[in-house]
């Protein structure tokens, strides 16, 4: 840790696209699994994967676990800790959604497009949701 910041915290857990992405994958797109991270368009190396998975399960945002369907395959979970990240996740979505100077995807809804209507209900109901999938 560089400083006791707290902004500065966040940041070198989270300050390289690669660990937001991640979550983002974790949260929204129900992947699980190292190749399911690795087929994901922004194109991640396996390396800089392998590194963000260690650092994200040593600052405990995500834990791994063998799958029960396939021993043999690990996959990942979000914490209470990463599910916290929610609102965060969801701010910078919304903040790039009204100040992109580039054409986004217009497939974004599928993160920010009811968090754009009420989001405070929108992230009760997505923490919910994400606590049932993950903290079994």
């Amino acid at each position: 840790m560089r400083s006791d910041c707290p902004l500065n915290y966040g940041v070198e857990i989270f300050g390289d696209k690669w660990s937001l992405l991640i979550i983002r994958d974790l949260m929204f797109f129900g992947k699980r699994s190292y190749n399911e991270f690795l087929q994901s368009k922004e194109g991640i190396a396996t390396n800089i994967l392998a590194d963000r998975l260690t650092m994200l399960e040593r600052e405990k945002i995500i834990q791994k676990k063998k799958d029960l369907d396939h021993k043999q395959k690990i996959i990942y979970n979000l914490t209470q800790k990463g599910i916290d990240l929610l609102p965060v996740v969801v701010a910078i979505g919304l903040w790039s959604d009204q100040y992109a100077t580039i054409k986004l995807n217009p497939n974004r809804d599928i993160i920010i497009g009811e968090a754009k209507k009420n989001s405070k209900r929108w992230i009760d109901k997505m923490m919910n949701k994400l606590k049932e999938e993950h903290l079994k």
